[in-house]
């Protein structure tokens, strides 16, 4: 089993920044990629960001693109999303998810709340 812990949410003002951060432990040896998503009110989660744990081979949707980065550092099994510029619609909770199959999200955080004000 992989235990993900977030950190890093909060409110902010429209155009400011936060950096999530997403600590894994347990059987993190196994772990392909790590990966953010993100749910806001009445709508279903939908991917942000991805990162192979090998390669380092990002990717985004394209909402956020140019704007939030992802990076790990291997050394302390943790992931991070620097998001910049951001906007009221970035509103919603952001969730940590690390892939060990190749082939589906196996391990889920539980979520931090990022608030971006108008």
């Amino acid at each position: 089993q992989v235990q993900l812990v977030e950190s890093g949410g909060g409110l902010v003002q429209a155009g400011g920044s936060l950096r999530l951060s997403c600590a894994a432990s347990g059987r993190t040896f196994s772990m392909y990629a790590m990966g953010w998503f993100r749910q806001a009110p009445g709508k279903e989660r939908e991917f942000v960001a991805s990162i192979t744990l090998n390669g380092g081979t990002a990717y985004y949707v394209d909402s956020v693109k140019g704007r939030f980065t992802i990076s790990r550092d291997r050394a302390k099994n943790t992931v991070y999303l620097q998001m910049n510029s951001l906007k009221p619609e970035d509103t919603a909770v952001y969730y940590c998810a690390a892939d060990r199959t190749r082939s589906s999200w196996d391990f889920w955080g539980q979520g931090t709340q990022v608030t971006v004000s108008s």
